[in-house]
This record gives structure tokens, sequence and C-alpha cells, in this order.
């Protein structure tokens, strides 16, 4: 099994971020590996997306930019494709994601599970512990930390090609009603910055307040 922490390297902050998910990871029974994101600066998102397939309608909203926003979508989609290819389970960390209980290879899952500690908004705390549905909302309550084996990739991607959108949300049990969380949550965002969202994304994240930037 391979996990992966998707890194702006142009951006010191998301380096400084992701080399702190990798020590977090090691301390944790994790070897975590840097995965270069697709972003504005590096790629023609435009052009990416139509490659791939992908409509931009569904990122049309008040809360994030939208290639930006495109861009860290692609990101997570390129690594889905890269776990299909594998044909094996991999773990996708979000920059921002720490890692802090022991967190293994021999979880249980089905196609697709979460890992993260909900980063923004109202969530409900699952009764379950383990694997278990998804509870904490009807999506991804962020897309920091989840688990996928080929078949979770393959659907991911399939349903990319239908109807995309920003990563956590797209990873809804309306289209996925097989999701799981494994609870309680090995991995939590500690973040000050943002690559991503608008002020209106930002004001409802845990860790929001008057010095957080919107990079």
């Amino acid at each position: 099994m391979k996990h992966y922490v998707i890194t702006i390297k142009e951006l010191p902050q998301s380096v400084e971020y992701a080399e702190r998910c990798i020590r977090s990871g090691s301390r944790h029974g994790l070897m975590i590996e840097m995965f270069d994101a697709i972003t504005p600066q590096n790629t023609d998102i435009v052009a990416k997306m139509k490659e791939e397939e992908l409509s931009p309608l569904g990122f049309t909203d008040r809360y994030s930019r939208m290639d930006n926003c495109m861009a860290a979508f692609l990101s997570h989609y390129s690594l889905w494709k890269k776990c299909m290819e594998m044909r094996m389970p991999i773990t996708i960390f979000e920059h921002d994601a720490i890692v802090v209980d022991q967190l293994n290879s021999t979880i249980p899952f089905h196609r697709i599970v979460n890992l993260g500690k909900p980063s923004y908004g109202n969530y409900r705390i699952p009764s379950h512990l383990g694997t278990g549905p998804l509870t904490h909302k009807r999506y991804f309550g962020g897309a920091h930390a989840y688990r996928i084996n080929q078949w979770g990739a393959k659907d991911l991607v399939t349903q990319a090609k239908l109807q995309a959108g920003p990563t956590d949300v797209f990873m809804n049990t309306k289209s996925f009603p097989y999701l799981q969380e494994h609870y309680p949550w090995k991995v939590e965002v500690k973040d000050k910055f943002t690559t991503i969202q608008k002020v209106a994304g930002c004001i409802a994240k845990h860790g929001w307040d008057s010095d957080y930037e919107i990079l």
C-alpha cells in the first residue's frame, strides 16, 4: 500500500505542511510520499479538464476560486487514476493533514473510507468504532485523508466524467452510497492558509481566525 500527500512544490508553505504530514505519519506507522499537485501555475487547467473529459460546471460557487478548485480536484483525480493503474489501495492526504493516531494498512474497508476528522462546519459523531458507514456528513467534511482501492478509484473516475465538483462534496452518499469512515478519526487538519477558498469558504473552517491567509 502507498500513501501520498498532495503538495504544491512551488509554494513553500505547502511544502512545509506536507513535511509536517510526513513526519506525523512516520510517528504513527506510515511512510508518506509527496505527490506533485496540479495548480493553475503549472498546468493549463481548462485544457486539462477538457483532456480528461471533465465538465467545469460543477465548480462554480461562491466559496472557492474556480481554477484553484478544479486544480485541487485534478490532483486527487490523478491519484485515483494512479490507484487504478497500480491495482493496490492507496491513502491520500492533503498537505494540511496531520496523522494523530496509529494508522496501519489493515484497516478494513469496501472501496472508499474517510480517515479524517471534519475540518469545517457542523458534523455528527459516528456511533460505531472502527469502519462503518459515512456518518459525520452526507459528504466528506474535507478531502484531507481517505483511503481507496482500485474499484473505488474506478467509481470516482467514472462519476467524475458525469459530474465533477469540489473534491470533498463530490464524495457524497448520493453518488457513492457505500462510503465509509473509520472512527475514532486518525487524521486532523491544522491549517492557517488556503489556496482554494474565498473568504466565504473559509469562515466555516475550524482553523479560521484573523490570522488565516488566503494565498
